[in-house]
């Protein structure tokens, strides 16, 4: 098994091979463009189903590397990321507006989360009424309920009879 490191930097190098940016390689698989980025980086699993069109879409991708992306992956992250600009800013704003977030999660929907599993991502890049370029971040996730722990409903609990 190669280490996550060399993997990521051989996936890497097919995109930049390729020319082409995660948008382009999105368009062509059917994919969000963060989801790509998310499998060259072997933050998600490659399905049987996708692993054709990818490979259309970076033919540098070879057969090992495709086999090795079809594997459930290792996903992690460097703590260190924090420290990046971008990342920094990101989390600084969902930091930010995180309260007013959940209270209209809350509000709208009831007490519950946003799925990060059942999760779509996509980047975009807008102009804005003053003619500026705009980031817009799009998460798109699944509503997930908090249940109430009722014992009798609790399928895993040992009954004494």
């Amino acid at each position: 098994m190669t280490s996550k490191a060399s993997l990521v930097s051989r996936l890497l190098a097919a995109k930049l091979k390729s020319g082409q940016t995660y948008g382009q390689i999105a368009e062509k698989t059917g994919l969000t463009n963060v989801y790509v980025a998310q499998l060259l980086r072997r933050q998600a699993q490659l399905k049987p189903a996708t692993a054709l069109k990818l490979k259309a879409a970076l033919p540098d991708l070879t057969d090992d590397l495709i086999q090795e992306m079809t594997t459930p992956p290792m996903r992690s992250y460097v703590p260190a990321i924090i420290n990046e600009p971008a990342v920094y800013r990101l989390n600084e704003a969902v930091m930010h507006f995180g309260e007013s977030i959940k209270e209209i999660i809350n509000e709208d929907f009831g007490d519950g989360i946003m799925s990060a599993i059942d999760f779509y991502c996509s980047v975009d890049k807008i102009k804005g009424v003053d003619g500026k370029d705009r980031v817009v971040l799009t998460f798109d996730g699944k509503y997930l309920p908090h249940s109430e722990m009722i014992s009798e409903d609790m399928v895993s609990k040992i009954r004494q009879q």
